[in-house]
């Protein structure tokens, strides 16, 4: 290592590894020089320190996130890539002239704060975020940034979980329409299923064991989500549905898609016939998206005099009554919502949270307890269990058959006069037990 003023500058020359370090102390003092060498030596040899001749650090930004996007094609979907690709022509426009190594923490900080400015939440600009540091960090930065610029917070949104009654209502209303009927049978496989929508997209032919009656999950969001899955009725009457269009597109091929992709109509073209319209579908690439008719119907509304599906209007567009103040009760649930929905029902119906886990893919408990929306009537049965009432038996006058124990008959002077436990639980609502984790202390009868 050496030390060499230029003017009133000192700057080091140094080599760790073979890599050669070049740079600039900006001191004039030589003890703080030798200080600072010290660290930058410190720094190289825990890989902080881009190299002299690595020339990364001196792209200018937006040249040089197409560079770290495009090393990681290998490691991601094409989806993702894409996502990625979108991500960054934002960052693009406002930094992407700064060469990497000068860009700066409050440059960061201004875009953060005018992409929020803009009405972006946090989330968009947390993966925004992900961008820039692994721009960064490719070039050996991204320690100066670590302790200024941090995640935004972001709350946890997972979902909703619907009645029986209002799952049968949407159910419906997704069949009542033609141009919905590929969501429509989307929704019943994942109510069925717990399949995520990327992974309904993906299911070829050869996925489904139509003599098990099995569905083989090969691509996911996680390997944990690679998976067979058993299929009730429901899901059974869908496939069945689907390989009736199937063969309505000719005769189905193993590595065709159930979901086929909708052949946009070439300039001039026109489609008026059934047969026209079939001739739209592509089972050789599959359906790129069903968001449209998703939005449309979790939207209309329905008229209380008529019964029409609208649009959200001031007037009916059929009796002309009064609709301005209603909204749909579906507004704003989302697609994945259905795998909430579907692991919600796995998760009251008591079954153990190890089969939860092989149906709907999941990593760990905590997953688990993610998606799981335990509603109140769950919630209130499994605060019932934990009641000090005696069970009443209907073919006996004696009201302590149903205790667990030989002794809880010694109990029955301590217990009168005693407020129950539910009485003394002020806030019911705010207690979530997990009722796959509970059972009903009976003894039999």
């Amino acid at each position: 290592m050496a030390l060499k003023k230029r003017g009133d500058t000192w700057h080091t020359h140094f080599f760790v590894d073979g890599e050669r370090f070049r740079k600039s102390l900006d001191t004039s003092d030589w003890r703080e020089a030798q200080r600072k060498e010290r660290e930058l030596i410190a720094e190289a040899k825990a890989g902080k320190l881009m190299a002299s001749r690595d020339e990364f650090s001196r792209l200018a930004f937006s040249e040089a996130a197409d560079r770290f996007i495009a090393d990681r094609i290998p490691r991601l979907a094409p989806r993702s890539v894409q996502t990625e690709r979108e991500r960054a022509k934002a960052i693009k426009a406002v930094i992407g002239n700064v060469p990497v190594w000068r860009l700066t923490v409050e440059q960061v900080r201004a875009y953060l704060r005018s992409r929020k400015a803009a009405g972006r939440s946090n989330a968009t600009l947390n993966r925004e975020l992900d961008i820039i540091r692994g721009v960064l960090k490719r070039a050996k930065r991204w320690h100066h940034f670590s302790e200024e610029i941090r995640p935004l917070p972001v709350r946890e949104n997972i979902g909703r979980a619907l009645t029986y009654e209002e799952k049968v209502r949407l159910l419906k209303r997704a069949a009542a329409r033609p141009e919905w009927q590929t969501a429509a049978w989307a929704a019943r496989l994942a109510l069925n299923t717990t399949m995520r929508g990327c992974e309904i997209k993906g299911l070829r032919w050869c996925d489904v064991d139509m003599i098990g009656r099995t569905l083989t999950v090969r691509r996911s969001k996680t390997e944990a989500g690679e998976r067979v899955i058993p299929l009730n009725a429901d899901a059974w009457e869908v496939i069945l549905a689907l390989y009736r269009q199937a063969q309505g597109l000719g005769n189905p091929e193993p590595g065709h898609y159930l979901f086929p992709a909708v052949r946009k109509a070439r300039h001039g073209e026109r489609q008026s016939s059934e047969k026209q319209d079939k001739e739209k579908l592509d089972p050789t690439r599959p359906v790129v998206t069903w968001r449209t008719a998703w939005r449309k119907l979790t939207r209309v509304i329905q008229c209380p005099e008529c019964g029409l599906l609208q649009d959200p209007a001031e007037k009916c567009s059929g009796c002309k009554a009064d609709t301005e103040d209603m909204n749909s009760p579906f507004h704003g649930f989302r697609f994945h919502d259905l795998r909430h929905q579907a692991i919600t029902e796995l998760a009251e119906s008591r079954t153990s949270d190890q089969t939860i886990m092989g149906i709907a893919g999941h990593v760990s408990k905590k997953m688990l307890q993610h998606y799981s929306h335990v509603r109140i009537e769950a919630k209130r049965d499994a605060l019932d269990a934990l009641s000090m009432r005696p069970v009443q038996k209907p073919e006996s006058n004696d009201t302590m058959k149903g205790y667990d124990t030989n002794n809880d008959t010694k109990l029955r002077g301590e217990m009168e006069g005693l407020p129950q436990v539910t009485d003394l639980m002020v806030e019911l609502s705010g207690i979530e037990p997990l009722t796959s984790s509970l059972r009903t202390r009976r003894s039999p009868s």
